[in-house]
């Protein structure tokens, strides 16, 4: 009888073992059927790029595309998001993966034959709209591992939830969305979700590496408008003036000395930048007013509250000492956490990405000072988030123009390894946790 026992055991060890092999030939096979037609997405996507909260077109596509395969689908989720439900064949966890669809207000300089023509209205002015960080091709990955699920579904071990999130790059002034809202919204709810993976595609990364970090893997961010408010004068009299320009020359140099003197920069980054300053409309008036916005980066809450701490007494403490009133509004619009990469899924999970992608392709990395709003999922459920590459093979990284400029440009060879490796996480996880209901 044992010995019955025994070989039960080791023939279904050896029908699952067999089962998965298959599984996986037919990922490899799926991804190679398409990702032409992956490509294709994306190029439609780039050429007609929408804003966030304002992804209607992008969202339409992809609700046509996850009804067509069967997918259970629910629209105008956080205003415009999409979450679509697979059931598997077999009873199992949840698995959510997720992409964000909103562009940015770039003007797009690209040669590419489907680059962006569109004009849009941000902050009340008028401004190109470009795909200037790849959304266009998350969108178009997740759309083709819909496809390879969907063909699989009778083998599934459980179920995975498609989540198509708007505004990432923040919802405009006055609007709440993107991740935060999708949560409150239930987005990981109903099915309830076990897991959540996504990914970025990375355009100083060679196309078919992955990269990766367990623990705090990008910055929490807090944007911030400072207002000095001084004395106006004629350009030729300053000594009638409280000079707010002058003012705020001094904050910006001094908000540079938190970093140097107050974060302890062999354990953790942080950055404070100023990007925006105006004041005034006259070569000779000294203004009112200045207004400065600017964004600040911390990896842990410690350093976060730090210096959000330092900034308001520089800010309020300079402005007083030159006769000048200053606020300072943190966060002024948009705020996320630090995006953590559960250390226990990622360990469990590097195979599944090593096998996707060839050992020697995946690459630990430093954390970084990108932010990224995946992390309110992973605030509430275990969550691993990683980059695939974009860049040319063989191509310099520094020559390859940057994230949120209008030169951005991608290699769309580096997609089915995305598509490729979130197709395998799913399989491999639900193999894992398959008693799991």
């Amino acid at each position: 009888m044992k010995e019955f026992l025994l070989l039960s055991i080791m023939f279904s060890s050896l029908l699952a073992t067999g089962q998965n092999e298959a599984l996986r030939k037919n990922i490899s096979r799926g991804a190679d059927k398409v990702e032409q037609q992956v490509i294709a997405w994306r190029r439609d996507i780039h050429e007609h790029p929408e804003l966030s909260n304002r992804e209607e077109r992008t969202a339409a596509l992809v609700a046509r595309h996850l009804q067509s395969l069967g997918i259970e689908v629910k629209t105008g989720v956080a205003k415009t998001g999409v979450i679509g439900i697979l059931r598997g064949g077999k009873p199992g966890p949840v698995v959510a993966l997720r992409a964000d669809m909103d562009a940015l207000p770039v003007v797009e300089r690209t040669q590419v034959p489907f680059a962006s023509k569109v004009i849009s209205i941000y902050n009340g002015q008028e401004t190109g709209v470009m795909h200037a960080c790849g959304h266009d091709s998350h969108v178009a990955v997740l759309m083709g591992v819909a496809k390879i699920l969907a063909e699989m579904k009778k083998d599934l071990r459980g179920t995975v939830k498609f989540i198509f999130q708007p505004a990432e790059e923040g919802a405009p002034k006055g609007e709440e969305g993107g991740a935060e809202l999708m949560v409150k919204e239930g987005a990981l709810e109903n099915p309830k979700v076990d897991v959540i993976f996504g990914l970025h595609i990375n355009a100083q990364v060679e196309a078919g590496k992955i990269t990766y970090r367990p623990g705090s893997m990008f910055a929490s961010v807090n944007d911030m408008r400072i207002t000095v408010k001084g004395v106006s004068s004629h350009g030729a009299e300053p000594w009638s003036s409280v000079d707010p320009i002058v003012v705020s020359a001094q904050i910006i140099n001094s908000l540079q000395t938190i970093l140097s003197r107050n974060v302890n920069v062999t354990q953790n980054a942080a950055v404070v930048t100023i990007g925006s300053i105006h004041g005034g409309n006259r070569s000779n008036i000294i203004p009112e007013e200045v207004e400065m916005l600017g964004t600040v980066r911390t990896l842990n809450d410690a350093d976060e509250s730090m210096v959000i701490d330092r900034i308001k007494k520089i800010v309020q403490k300079t402005a007083e000492a030159a006769g000048a009133k200053a606020d300072v509004e943190i966060p002024y619009s948009s705020h996320d956490p630090v995006t953590v990469n559960d250390p226990a899924l990622t360990s469990a999970m590097l195979p599944s990405l090593q096998r996707s992608a060839g050992i020697d392709n995946v690459i630990l990395v430093p954390a970084e000072t990108g932010a990224e709003d995946f992390s309110r999922f992973a605030e509430k459920v275990p969550g691993l988030y990683f980059y695939i590459g974009g860049l040319p093979v063989g191509k310099d990284p520094k020559t390859s123009a940057p994230h949120h400029t209008p030169e951005f440009f991608l290699d769309e060879s580096g997609f089915k390894t995305g598509v490729i490796a979130l197709t395998n996480l799913v399989v491999d996880y639900m193999d894992l946790n398959k008693h799991k209901q």
